[in-house]
């Protein structure tokens, strides 16, 4: 029986009984001598491994099943670390003091764990030799089995000190509740976070003493609470600065001195000084003691990134051809966290899309906090020239964008963009075209996934954007227009429904539909249109190869591969994402939509592609290599296949 009224100490990982507290020294003297004697014979044998396959029987519980055998060695070193006969008893001989551990953690303080291996037990003194005769090839095997006893509950609860009633109502515990190790010390830990969220920065809450009921599976829980005083956000020194001004950063930092202290408010500023993109490292210590006035002094350290950085990029795709760049980037180029772009790209190298090589040459520069902490400015020059199938177009772009942080998840964006334009269509026949365009766009967009990059792996939450970009457009012939985009994507973790572990198997699914409104198809400029096919839109096709063609005249068939584009497109993917290890993963999808002269809700032809691709893990992202068929050829130019290689998912 259980002693009564025995106090116990509750640790991280367990509740100890009274049962198990009495051990003698005696028998601690000869089990270690035992294990050594043990231990001495399982490196004789460690030579010849034995196989062995482990069965634990059901204590009725999906956790506690799941967690004991997490928890066993026998089950978590089968495949990895082999074994002989000796080193298997031992293995089991010390799964039961922690299996043990993990039933009196959920409440099982009467609990026992018994092991067998083929069907004996393990003070057998013949199992070493049985286990040694075994045939080659056959596995031994192990059986784990529960003998649980009562489930213990919370009795009475005690707190000494005198915390505040909001701290003892974040205890969040009652008696009658199973006497779960993992639930009792987050109740502890629960009202000390209390505290210090409402400015006592020294709260200590001990972890309660437990005492046994010497009649019923109760324990009696007992808490210490040290509330200590409550303080205000003292003088703030910062150190580690190098070329970052330390007046934009005290303007910035979300902290002040003589506010209330409370850690997730300088949690809050110092992720957002990560935010910035200037510092690697951010860390906010709070001094031993408070200085006059009840006020906390805090030490900002911070490790500034390196200013400069060079960054090389390639993609491939059998439509496009290769593609290769260079960007240079100065993350603090005037000492307000501003951040200066510059790039250079070669694009077009082959593929069935594109007739010559192309480039891409750019300029952006970002200025945080632009006349409010919520708000940057981004400008942007660029020079481009392509050859595509659809155009020929070379082209000088600028832009002003005004991007507001509305929320975690929302924001919002306003800008002026100028494009001056030459372009071909179709490309080699047609009488060079020049278009000034001028545009005023604004967008919002959601984006719940949590990541800092889109290049990053989303497992869960959606991106969403809609943008309206009213347009003048001044050439042949002159047309004022307006451009609509929305763009939909969600993902989903199959972990919700028990399918896998946490991240491994993932859902994605994209919509997205643009239409142009106050000009003809053939009144918008050719880039300025839609185009279907290609990675961002329908894979299996060429990029830009679905949607309406120029007609052929006869006797010439060759037209019919160029594109002429649309004023509407429709498309939707979905896709399957599944993590194989560490590094690896594959994907299956299907695209569909279609373009056309008009946006309709469901497009009388749907062009249909269907793929699967390898996925490579890396830090910054996955490496992408996707192959992808058009369900059918719906028209001359379709290719037979698609490769897409890239960085990051599609979308």
């Amino acid at each position: 029986m259980i002693a009564a009224r025995t106090p116990l100490r509750l640790n991280l990982s367990r509740i100890r009984s009274a049962r198990l507290r009495r051990t003698g020294a005696r028998t601690v003297r000869v089990g270690c001598l035992l294990a050594m004697l043990v231990g001495l014979a399982a490196s004789a044998w460690g030579a010849d491994p034995l196989p062995y396959r482990v069965s634990f029987a059901s204590t009725g519980s999906d956790s506690l099943d799941d967690t004991l055998a997490a928890t066993s060695d026998l089950e978590s070193l089968r495949g990895g670390a082999p074994v002989g006969p000796f080193g298997l008893i031992v293995r089991a001989r010390s799964d039961i003091g922690r299996l043990k551990t993990v039933l009196e953690s959920f409440g099982y303080y009467e609990s026992a764990v018994a092991i067998t291996v083929d069907g004996r037990p393990l003070a057998d003194p013949a199992l070493a030799e049985a286990l040694t005769a075994l045939p080659k090839g056959r596995d031994a095997r192990v059986s784990v089995a529960f003998s649980l006893g009562p489930l213990y509950r919370i009795g009475r609860i005690s707190v000494d000190g005198d915390p505040p009633p909001f701290a003892l109502r974040a205890l969040g515990l009652a008696g009658g509740q199973p006497a779960v190790a993992a639930a009792v010390l987050a109740g502890g830990a629960r009202m000390q976070g209390a505290l210090q969220e409402q400015g006592y920065a020294f709260a200590k809450v001990a972890p309660p003493v437990a005492t046994e009921d010497p009649t019923r599976p109760l324990l009696d829980l007992r808490f210490k609470v040290v509330a200590g005083p409550k303080v205000d956000i003292g003088t703030i020194r910062i150190v580690g600065l190098a070329h970052l001004r330390e007046a934009y950063l005290r303007r910035r930092l979300q902290l002040r001195v003589g506010e209330p202290y409370a850690p997730s408010t300088i949690e809050r500023a110092r992720r957002d000084l990560l935010d910035l993109g200037v510092f690697s490292a951010v860390s906010i210590r709070t001094a031993d003691a408070p200085e006059a006035g009840n006020r906390l002094p805090l030490t900002l350290d911070l490790r500034e990134r390196p200013r400069h950085s060079v960054a090389v990029d390639a993609a491939y795709s059998s439509d496009l051809g290769g593609s290769g760049g260079v960007t240079w980037t100065n993350r603090d180029a005037f000492g307000h966290a501003e951040r200066l772009s510059l790039s250079s790209s070669v694009t077009d190298i082959g593929g069935t899309a594109a007739t010559s090589l192309g480039y891409d040459v750019g300029a952006k520069l970002v200025l945080p906090d632009f006349a409010r902490r919520d708000q940057s400015l981004q400008i942007s020059l660029d020079a481009a020239k392509q050859s595509l199938q659809a155009y020929d177009q070379t082209a000088l772009t600028t832009g002003v964008t005004l991007i507001r942080r509305l929320s975690s998840v929302w924001s919002a964006t306003a800008g002026v963009t100028t494009a001056n334009e030459t372009i071909i269509q179709p490309p080699g026949t047609a009488t060079p075209r020049a278009y000034t365009l001028v545009a005023t766009p604004i967008g919002l967009s959601y984006d719940s996934t949590n990541l800092s990059s889109p290049l990053e792996d989303a497992l869960h939450g959606m991106r969403d954007s809609i943008t309206v970009a009213p347009t003048r457009s001044i050439g042949r012939p002159n047309a004022t227009f307006v451009v609509t985009q929305v763009k939909l994507a969600a993902y989903l973790d199959l972990h919700r429904f028990g399918w896998s572990d946490r991240g491994r198997s993932v859902l994605a699914g994209r919509v997205l539909a643009g239409f142009a409104q106050g000009a003809g198809e053939y009144s918008l400029p050719p880039d300025q249109r839609f185009y279907g096919g290609g990675s961002g839109t329908i894979r299996g096709f060429r990029y830009q190869g679905v949607g309406p063609q120029f007609p052929c005249t006869p006797p010439a068939t060759t037209c019919a591969e160029v594109p002429i584009g649309g004023t509407a497109i429709v498309a939707a993917s979905l896709e399957f994402r599944q993590r194989f290890g560490r590094k690896f993963g594959a994907a299956l999808f299907v695209d569909a939509g279609q373009v056309s002269a008009s946006l309709k809700p469901l497009p009388n032809v749907l062009r249909v592609g269907l793929g699967a691709g390898l996925r490579y893990y890396t830090p910054i992202g996955p490496i992408r290599f996707d192959v992808a068929v058009p369900r059918r050829h719906y028209q001359a130019g379709d290719d037979y296949y698609e490769i897409y290689v890239g960085l990051g998912q599609a979308f």
